[in-house]
């Protein structure tokens, strides 16, 4: 599944009323740790149907920011079922994100 690219317009939609548990990376272009995040989180999107990705551009969306608490990025939340489930700060290596998710 492609990696939905999250809103303040569709994250409702897209996050909070999905079926499946989302991944949201809370990112931006000039954060370093970001970049090595970015295909790590699209590999994921890219593999695995039980789960749905995204990305928030914190520069564009900082009200998701904020409403999330993000205070440093790179930041990757796990959402079911509208609910915060898991949290990280800072980059991860993909079997990290993976066991986030339980996958």
């Amino acid at each position: 599944m492609a990696v939905v690219t999250l809103t303040s317009q569709n994250f409702e939609a897209e996050v909070m009323q999905s079926d499946k548990p989302v991944l949201i990376d809370f990112w931006a272009a000039w954060c370093g740790p970001c970049r090595m995040v970015s295909p790590i989180v699209d590999e994921i999107g890219a593999e695995e149907t039980s789960i749905k990705v995204g990305k928030v551009d914190v520069d564009s969306n900082p009200d998701l920011a904020q409403k999330f608490g993000v205070m440093s990025i790179p930041t990757l939340i796990v959402i079911k079922d509208g609910k915060v489930t898991q949290r990280v700060v800072g980059a991860r290596p993909k079997a990290a994100l993976k066991e986030m998710l339980g996958l």
